[in-house]
């Protein structure tokens, strides 16, 4: 059986815990920022935890736990 390859931009898109949880960056923060407040860009800043349906998909494409 071939190895399992990861993923390269999800490698540098994502961040793996040390509990095994993914954290990434919110979308929306690279343009057309006029019309957002400044309350939700300034929460746009903040990473955050992927939810559990993410995790899963990212677990397939991160195999062997890179990017700790």
């Amino acid at each position: 059986m071939p190895k399992m390859k990861t993923h390269k931009g999800t490698k540098k898109r994502v961040k793996i815990t040390a509990k095994g949880k993914f954290v990434v960056k919110h979308s929306g923060t690279s343009h057309i920022l006029t019309k957002k407040k400044r309350n939700k860009k300034n929460k746009l800043k903040k990473d955050f935890v992927a939810g559990e349906g993410s995790a899963r998909k990212l677990r397939v494409l991160l195999p062997t736990g890179e990017g700790r």
